[in-house]
Formats: structure tokens, C-alpha cells, sequence
């Protein structure tokens, strides 16, 4: 009795099984951060779980994390900042959108822990792309280790093209697991 039940289970199993792989696939990627760009959010090594079909959906929001396509080879896991039509600049180690403060409570903590002063250097959206907003389309993204990171200050605003995805988990090493790491 028991063997006829597993024989007619077994095909329904492996069915559910290769479409849990299937569509793992198909949804979710994983990557590995490389660098420290990105410190102190994500250090290097850290394995990431990246929703690569949420842009389908929705737009990218301000503070989400993400991975694009940054060449033909690599791809990067920045902060996006600055969305299609916003002004952007730093004054005084603070983010403006709009002539408006936006605070970063992600960064907070290693801004007043810092020995580098300022965390972010000034600048204007104008001064590193020479527009004075995002154009449609594309995004200005920036790594959390602003006196370290290769960003959109140094390569210019991304393409809403280039997104792979939206890091939603950080995975390992276990013991730093977490969930949703935007704002």
C-alpha cells in the first residue's frame, strides 16, 4: 500500500521540484559582492539573493539596492540615489533631492564613526554628470562607502536597462543574514 502511494507521489515530486528549480532561476539570482564598495552594508564575499523580475513590475525606488550590468563582464551592486527628475548634491556630508535633506539612516552610524571627514565630499548632480537632473531612464546609484566606491559620481548615471535586480537578502555568512536592505 505504502509503495503505491510513493509510486504515484514520486512523478508529482520531481515535477514540483524541477519547477521550484525552474523558476528560481527565472526569478531569483545569486551573486557574490566583490569589493568594498559597498561597506559597511555588504562586505566582500557576501553572497546575495537578488530579485531579478521585481523592475518588471515596479519602478526602482531611492535607497533600494541593486545589481546591474555595469560592462559587457561585470556587474555591480550599488544604492540607488537619485531617481529620473531629481536634482541631486551633497552639502555638509548631506544628501539633498530637490534642494531637499534626505536623510540616509543607513549610513548614519558610520558617518559619526568616521575618521574621514567629510563621509560624502560635496558635489552636484551638474558638477559630476553635467546635467543638472537625472535624466528619464536612468538612475544615479552610489556605493555606501562613499570615499571608496567606483559610482555614478566616477561613470555617470545607469540605465534602467542595465538592472538585473533588487538585492532583497543577504544570505551569508549566516550569522549577518538579513532581509530587504534598502532604506
Amino acid at each position: 500500500m505504502k509503495k503505491r502511494r510513493l509510486r504515484k507521489l514520486l512523478p508529482v515530486i520531481l515535477i514540483v521540484a524541477v519547477l521550484i528549480i525552474g523558476l528560481r532561476s527565472l526569478l531569483f539570482a545569486s551573486y557574490v559582492v566583490d569589493g568594498e564598495s559597498m561597506q559597511p552594508t555588504l562586505h566582500d564575499g557576501n553572497l546575495l539573493m537578488v530579485n531579478k523580475v521585481i523592475y518588471d513590475l515596479t519602478q526602482a525606488e531611492r535607497f533600494d539596492v541593486i545589481v546591474f550590468h555595469a560592462n559587457e563582464e561585470d556587474d555591480y551592486v550599488k544604492r540607488v540615489v537619485g531617481l529620473p527628475g531629481d536634482k541631486i548634491s551633497y552639502r555638509d556630508d548631506k544628501l539633498h533631492v530637490n534642494d531637499e535633506y534626505v536623510e540616509e539612516p543607513f549610513l548614519e552610524p558610520y558617518v559619526r564613526a568616521s575618521d574621514s571627514k567629510p563621509y560624502t565630499a560635496d558635489f552636484t548632480l551638474e558638477e559630476k554628470t553635467g546635467e543638472k537632473e537625472v535624466p528619464e531612464g536612468k538612475l544615479f546609484v552610489l556605493g555606501d562607502n562613499r570615499q571608496d566606491s567606483l559610482d555614478s559620481r566616477s561613470f555617470g548615471f545607469i540605465s534602467q536597462d542595465q538592472l538585473v535586480g533588487k538585492v532583497d537578502i543577504k544570505y551569508w555568512p549566516l550569522n549577518k543574514t538579513s532581509i530587504s536592505l534598502g532604506k
